[in-house]
């Protein structure tokens, strides 16, 4: 009886202790746990606060950046060229990381909103005679016509990417018809019938293009995307609110010379040719550059005239701000007005 009692009490112990030993471990899973997630949430703030403060760095370069911008509207004049101390790169040291900022000129890159850009007429109503009726907007490419010169331009520029004349026919009058108001096709063009009956189909815009990044909606542009050319030309083009065609000539760089060639209807090494030989500050009058003997000898139209400037209205910024381990990418697009500066859009990250 007594050894049956005894051996009932070790039993009893070693259920115990076994016990005990699961109670451990399992406080000891939810210790680790608890621990992990306390150290996860303390990184989680961490990375926040590091980028929060980021943000807030690159908010301050947008603002010294427009300041510097308010300067240079007050001292330049009509003169916007490379020499000027905007056009350095600037990058400053901050405890715990850096902030780079790099401002550049969008008139040095073709504005896709300008491929439709009407005629100006020359013709002015003489004092005295009745005002013309109003008339509906016209085309700016009446079928048959031909492409106008702002649309030829384009094309050109395509031509420096793509070495198939029927898919650069194909861009061009695609981008004609997602610009204009209308629904009827150009001779290579699509209207919404094409692009709905794509496997994921949408509508053609008839709007003037808020974001580069639209052109991978165009009809013949996934084959950029293919073959790689589609990389190039993103760096030469633009959105700008507005559907003028224009650029500096003054601040076009080696590197996107393509749009120069494109716009003067030439090769890239014209284009080339004239950056190489810009004076250090730049053309002093819109004159002194459609006076170049290179330029006299293509013989341009008063149109493609008016297409070249050496001021602009609109700068760019491109923030990249570091702290502690995180990084925090801004662009910034100001207009150059008569009541200031004005940011007319601000983008993060970069998604074109």
């Amino acid at each position: 009886m007594k050894r049956s009692y005894q051996q009932s009490t070790n039993n009893e112990m070693g259920v115990a202790l076994v016990v005990i030993m699961l109670i451990v471990a399992l406080v000891t899973i939810l210790a680790v746990e608890m621990s992990s997630r306390l150290q996860l949430n303390i990184a989680r703030t961490s990375n926040v606060k590091a980028n929060n403060q980021a943000y807030w760095y690159a908010l301050g370069a947008e603002q010294y950046a427009q300041n510097s911008l308010k300067t240079l509207q007050t001292l330049a004049g009509d003169n916007i060229n490379l020499s000027q101390p905007w056009a350095q790169e600037f990058e400053y040291p901050i405890e715990g990381g850096s902030i780079k900022a790099v401002l550049s000129d969008m008139r040095a890159c073709f504005n896709l909103n300008g491929v439709n850009s009407e005629i100006e007429s020359e013709d002015e109503p003489e004092p005295g005679s009745p005002e013309p009726e109003p008339e509906s907007a016209p085309d700016p490419r009446p079928r048959g016509n031909g492409p106008t010169p702002s649309q030829q331009a384009f094309h050109n520029l395509l031509e420096n990417f793509i070495q198939d004349a029927f898919l650069a026919d194909t861009i061009r009058d695609s981008m004609i018809d997602w610009l204009d108001d209308d629904d009827n096709p150009n001779n290579f063009g699509a209207e919404d019938a094409d692009y709905e009956s794509l496997p994921i189909p949408y509508l053609a815009a008839n709007n003037p293009m808020s974001h580069p990044s639209e052109i991978r909606l165009i009809n013949g542009i996934d084959q950029g995307v293919r073959d790689g050319w589609l990389k190039g030309l993103k760096e030469v083009i633009c959105v700008l609110p507005e559907s003028q065609l224009k650029i500096n000539v003054n601040t076009i760089r080696e590197d996107n010379a393509v749009v120069l060639a494109a716009l003067l209807g030439d090769t890239l090494d014209t284009g080339l040719s004239i950056i190489n030989n810009r004076p250090e500050e730049g053309f002093q009058s819109k004159e002194d550059f459609l006076g170049l003997s290179e330029v006299r000898a293509l013989e341009l139209s008063q149109e493609q005239s008016q297409w070249f400037d050496i001021t602009t209205e609109y700068f760019k910024l491109e923030t990249t701000a570091k702290f502690q381990g995180a990084q925090f990418k801004m662009a910034t697009v100001f207009e150059l007005n008569d009541s200031g500066i004005t940011i007319i859009s601000r983008e993060f990250g970069g998604a074109f």
